[in-house]
């Protein structure tokens, strides 16, 4: 395996970009556009996931990546409540809502399984 030398390089990262850009591209659309405090809420909870890895590895350091890795696996976590705040008030329908929610979720399996991989190299 090849030694990761750029953020952009982990899989995690790459999977958080998608997510960030779905987000983004659900929440400008609808009822939504008009709701600035959640839409504001859920662009910047998937904004932080990816940024979070990104800053985590810049520092050069497993621990401090790991905590990074813990913050980005809680941004997610907000991600998956606020589509359901999105589901419950008729933001978002249904087939929208679990899209967007397989890949939040797959995004937190996947930043949770390279925070366990940090662990065990720490």
């Amino acid at each position: 395996m090849a030694k990761v030398e750029r953020f952009k390089q982990w899989i995690a990262w790459q999977k958080a970009r998608d997510l960030t850009r779905t987000i983004y591209d659900i929440f400008r659309r609808g009822t939504f556009a008009r709701d600035f405090g959640l839409a504001g809420q859920i662009q910047r909870a998937a904004v932080s996931i990816m940024s979070n890895i990104a800053e985590g590895f810049e520092r050069n350091r497993l621990p401090e990546f790991h905590q990074f890795l813990s913050t980005a696996k809680s941004s997610c976590a907000e991600v998956r409540s606020q589509l359901y705040v999105a589901l419950d008030v008729a933001h978002i329908t249904p087939r929208t809502f679990e899209a967007a929610m397989s890949k939040a979720e797959e995004v937190g399996r996947v930043v949770g399984g390279l925070r366990a991989s940090i662990e065990r190299r720490r």
